[in-house]
């Protein structure tokens, strides 16, 4: 269930920004997964998911140059190989996710992704599942760190729409951050395993959904509300 103190808001939504890992797809098991197998094979350390999150920020290559000064393009080739395979577990979004895409689209509501993701592990992404055709832009992130403000800014312009009237989805405190910090509406997508409600909560989030099905319908309201302001 959604919480219902967040989810009785709703607003006059004209675009939808989406993070990828997390919240579009299930993806964060197999890139922590990747990565440790990928890393394991350069130096005698593990890591945690938990540990995995505090290393976000930078894309995956930002990661590995801290990391493995001498040896991350080799490891990152690694990373991208293991991330591949380990796609056939995660061939589309989450369930109910691709009817919202097609709902907003059907809408003619601008779509965009905007991830800290290296670009090369996002096309891997929205090859195997199938969901690129939804975007009029995508957005990824840095080796030197979170860019994720400044690529949200340029796809609000690149729509021309006024930020408080686009929304950002994302599973993750930072997401709720970036999107406050340039007035878009935080939307918190808490419906992963990893998810922490509290968290997005904490950090702003405007409304928070623990299911995409909830999420669905507040956005249905949104877009009569929109409508009806046109």
């Amino acid at each position: 269930m959604s919480d219902t103190a967040l989810t009785r808001s709703t607003e006059t939504v004209g675009g939808v920004i989406f993070d990828l890992d997390g919240t579009l797809t299930d993806t964060l098991p197999i890139a922590y997964a990747a990565f440790r197998a990928a890393i394991s094979e350069f130096a005698p350390r593990d890591f945690t998911d938990e540990q995995l999150t505090r290393l976000s920020g930078p894309t995956e290559e930002g990661i590995l140059r801290q990391l493995l000064p001498h040896s991350w393009e080799r490891c990152f080739e690694r990373y991208l190989d293991e991330y591949t395979s380990r796609h056939v577990s995660c061939s589309s979004p989450f369930p109910g996710m691709m009817n919202v895409l097609d709902f907003l689209r059907d809408q003619g509501i601008p779509l965009g992704l905007v991830t800290g993701k290296a670009a090369r592990a996002v096309t891997i992404t929205l090859q195997h599942v199938g969901i690129v055709h939804y975007f009029t832009a995508v957005e990824m992130g840095s080796p030197e760190g979170s860019i994720k403000p400044l690529a949200l800014r340029r796809v609000i312009d690149e729509w021309r729409l006024d930020a408080s009237s686009v929304a950002y989805v994302g599973d993750v405190a930072s997401d709720m951050e970036a999107a406050n910090e340039i007035g878009l509406i935080a939307v918190g997508a808490a419906w992963a395993a990893s998810a922490d409600v509290a968290a997005l909560k904490s950090a702003g989030a405007k409304v928070v959904f623990t299911c995409v099905g909830d999420f669905s319908d507040w956005l249905r309201r949104c877009m009569k509300q929109h409508t009806s302001r046109r």
